[in-house]
């Protein structure tokens, strides 16, 4: 598959499909054998970043579909993350001996450059923030109440003795005494235990944007070309 420069960046990050169309990964570097762009590296979320063929292969709906089973593109020679050197003679046949292909050719009289660049990939990942604790303690309040007492209280009532009603009441001489028996009543306290509430810990996901402010470094190229050779616009 040959590729202008523009459909070269385009190929970044893009995913990449076996011949069944299966997701093996997305598209790590763009690595050019001859001059021109012959193989990219498969981001499958490994140490290592398998190598692909671009000869072969097609572009469908943005995706990268090459001419191998996924087992095939997996088990394939493969280069760190991130690695940007070319290729060696060594490397190379591998990769041509792995995929069972020819070696290529550059097209005649076609001169180019592969230019690259960085692209940012930002995800998230999940990390430990901290710990919450539920406990509870025992507090002593002082609890001010009050509560109604009862108790006797003795007077003395002094009824006269009346002409009418004197025949009925004898009238004997000597020391006497009589008793009463008093009732009061004090207060008494007891505590109750009862349940009053019930407390849990519960947590809620909240989304919110983060800003991130990072670096990523692209490839120029510059075309040093005599005078008498540069194209007359």
């Amino acid at each position: 598959m040959q590729l202008t420069e523009q459909q070269v960046r385009s190929l970044y990050g893009q995913d990449v499909q076996d011949q069944s169309g299966a997701k093996i990964g997305s598209v790590g570097q763009v690595w050019a054998t001859a001059g021109y762009p012959a193989w990219v590296s498969v981001q499958t979320g490994g140490r290592q970043e398998p190598m692909a063929p671009l000869g072969n292969a097609q572009m469908q709906d943005g995706r990268l579909k090459v001419a191998y089973d996924k087992a095939t593109v997996q088990s394939a020679p493969s280069v760190p993350p991130g690695a940007n050197t070319p290729l060696n003679a060594e490397q190379t046949a591998q990769l041509y001996a792995h995929y069972r292909m020819q070696p290529q050719q550059a097209p005649q009289g076609r001169e180019e450059l592969i230019r690259s660049e960085e692209r940012l990939r930002v995800g998230t990942e999940s990390q430990p923030a901290g710990k919450v604790v539920l406990r509870k303690n025992v507090v002593t309040e002082n609890v001010h109440t009050t509560v109604p007492v009862e108790h006797d209280e003795v007077y003395v009532e002094r009824e006269p003795i009346t002409a009418e009603n004197a025949g009925r009441v004898r009238a004997d001489m000597g020391e006497a005494q009589q008793e009463m028996q008093l009732r009061a009543e004090r207060p008494v306290v007891a505590k109750d235990r009862v349940p009053v509430e019930r407390v849990r810990l519960a947590k809620n996901e909240v989304v919110e944007d983060q800003p991130i402010d990072e670096q990523v470094r692209h490839e120029e190229v510059e075309a040093n070309i005599p005078e008498p050779s540069r194209r007359r616009r």
